[in-house]
């Protein structure tokens, strides 16, 4: 995938899938039981793979993959098949399953790297990798508001 990209996987919420950034009213909820924050300020628990991954009707999951495929084409111009779209139980696990997109997210490997809770612990936020993740794939900039207001509160 693109720029610092796939930060937190499948970031397509960002750009029009509809899940990964749509997480809370306001955007910046900082904790909650509900979210799992990725470590760029994504909400995995919104994310379209994390909750196909969830899906117990076999049929209902494919469809959601066969969704995500679309999204993948449409938003990033890539070519994904419906079998691409693995498994995730979200960016920070360490030994579940973790969408390929994820594995490659250098965000990721950055963050989990330094023992970061999440980018705002970080004492070079923003880094470009993360500038560059929030220009191009976090549109409508909710990744960032969380972030910022986490790092406001520490």
């Amino acid at each position: 995938m693109r720029g610092a990209g796939t930060a937190a996987g499948l970031v397509l919420g960002g750009v029009g899938l509809g899940g990964c950034n749509k997480q809370s009213e306001s955007g910046v909820t900082v904790k909650g039981a509900e979210e799992m924050i990725a470590y760029c300020g994504l909400n995995c628990t919104t994310c379209p793979i994390y909750l196909a991954t969830r899906e117990k009707n076999p049929k209902k999951q494919r469809r959601e993959r066969e969704q995500i495929v679309i999204a993948i084409k449409k938003y990033l111009g890539e070519e994904k098949r419906v079998e691409d779209i693995t498994d995730c139980d979200g960016c920070k696990t360490q030994s579940g399953r973790l969408y390929s997109g994820c594995q490659k997210c250098q965000i990721r490997k950055c963050a989990s790297e330094k023992g970061l809770e999440n980018c705002a612990f970080c004492r070079e936020y923003p880094c470009e990798k993360l500038s560059k993740f929030f220009d191009s794939e976090d549109k409508e900039g909710v990744a960032k508001k969380r972030l910022d207001a986490i790092r406001d509160s520490l």
